[in-house]
């Protein structure tokens, strides 16, 4: 399949579901509709959330076989990398951005690949574009000016990024103010020490009242993985999260000493998959931190193909949180084009 004809595929509506003789082995696996109903939450189960246990073992193990047991090379390789960009989050989070900083990426957003390349994979006339824009509230109003007239979104990183640890008033202000500004979705952190203490409860109601906040916005709910100490409570934070009205649960602020990897990810789409089955509302999920390198993203889309099926391979249900990986994913497209990796700054960010 060509790399054009990959990313009409995936762009398609999505099948019905298989007929029981036809499903095999993934017969436990429900697809989402075409466009799912957004996940409205539902009431606290603390018998389901405190009934989560996670085999540490499994994981590890299972997360290992991930890069090993799917791999797709030449067309199918670029193909997955155009869809790769399609999903992608592209973020800028440092405390030296300026408006000029966000416009940069603003463009690039626009045009993510190099005309020369979108011609050569033929697949210029297909209009790609990253998935959304990741900005600070201050960086908002600028970011909106720069993507009118286009499809992509602004989201805002919100509630005391990246600790989350600022008065819940002003955490709830900070998500009205940025969708006042006109950002569509809200990336927002959870306080680590309600996962950690095991005040479930607390937890809830806090993501509740973002969600109540944000109102047509849609809400990616940041579980911080790397600081909460255990898979268990990843697991049952991820929970918590979905019953409180998540519209996406994401891994990592970008900030933390450990981010993004796969055993969190497995675990992640374990609680998605669940979730649904038991809710039927399906809910998306956002791997953010550290993931660089254009090998990293297939893995996470090796993972996502695997666990929760190809519905989950579209942007209103999977995003990457990236700042670098463009860059590698077009040096990677670069590659199969010419058959030689070009300098990474002939794709420069801004």
């Amino acid at each position: 399949m060509s790399a054009k004809r990959f990313i009409e595929t995936v762009a398609s509506p999505a099948p019905a579901a298989p007929a029981a003789s036809e499903a095999g082995p993934r017969l436990h696996r429900a697809e989402p509709s075409d466009r799912p109903v957004r996940n409205p939450g539902v009431p606290l189960d603390l018998d389901v959330v405190r009934g989560i246990r996670v085999n540490r073992s499994a994981v590890e193990r299972r997360a290992a076989t991930i890069p090993t047991r799917r791999t797709v090379k030449k067309q199918w390789q670029a193909a997955w990398l155009l869809r790769a960009i399609t999903l992608m989050d592209l973020t800028t989070l440092s405390g030296d951005d300026t408006p000029g900083t966000v416009r940069r990426l603003c463009a690039k957003a626009r045009r993510p690949l190099r005309d020369d390349l979108a011609r050569a994979l033929g697949v210029d006339d297909l209009g790609i574009t990253v998935a959304a824009i990741c900005v600070y509230h201050a960086m908002v109003p600028t970011a909106v000016e720069a993507l009118a007239g286009t499809h992509i979104p602004v989201a805002a990183v919100s509630t005391g990024f990246p600790a989350g640890l600022s008065p819940l008033e002003e955490r709830v202000a900070e998500i009205r103010a940025s969708v006042a500004a006109g950002a569509r979705e809200i990336d927002v952190v959870i306080t680590r020490a309600h996962v950690l203490t095991g005040n479930y409860e607390a937890l809830y109601d806090e993501v509740h009242r973002f969600r109540d906040a944000c109102g047509d916005a849609h809400m990616k709910a940041i579980l911080a993985t790397g600081e909460l100490g255990t898979l268990g409570n990843v697991a049952r934070a991820s929970m918590v999260a979905m019953q409180a009205g998540a519209d996406f649960i994401k891994t990592s602020t970008g900030k933390e000493g450990v981010n993004a990897t796969l055993p969190f990810a497995l675990v992640m789409c374990r609680m998605i998959r669940e979730f649904h089955e038991r809710t039927g509302y399906a809910v998306g999920f956002k791997p953010a931190g550290g993931i660089r390198s254009a090998k990293a993203a297939l893995e996470y889309l090796y993972l996502m193909k695997d666990e929760l099926g190809d519905r989950w391979l579209r942007a209103d249900l999977f995003r990457f949180g990236a700042s670098t990986l463009l860059t590698d994913i077009e040096r990677q497209l670069e590659h199969f084009v010419t058959g030689r990796y070009a300098a990474a700054y002939r794709m420069p960010m801004p």
